[in-house]
């Protein structure tokens, strides 16, 4: 389903990207979360294409744009 963007979204994009590409080793640092990048970047980026990326219309799991992933945990390999 293609979502209507705003006249805006270009604008908006390229100011992430241009703070993205400005604190860049910030970024790449060892340790920073993916959920942080998500936060960021990436959800603002959605939400200027149009997603409702936060569900403000507090639509079931069914009808949102946007479902978060639950949190993978991994076994912890020191104990093999």
């Amino acid at each position: 389903m293609a979502k209507e963007t705003d006249s805006s979204a270009p604008a908006i994009i390229g100011e992430l990207v241009d703070k993205f590409t400005e604190h860049r080793d910030t970024y790449h640092r060892a340790g920073d979360k993916e959920t942080q990048l998500r936060q960021d970047f990436l959800d603002p980026v959605f939400e200027a294409l149009g997603w409702g990326v936060n569900n403000r219309q507090g639509f079931a799991e069914a009808y949102r744009d946007v479902v978060p992933e639950q949190a993978l945990r991994l076994a912890d390999s020191s104990s093999h």
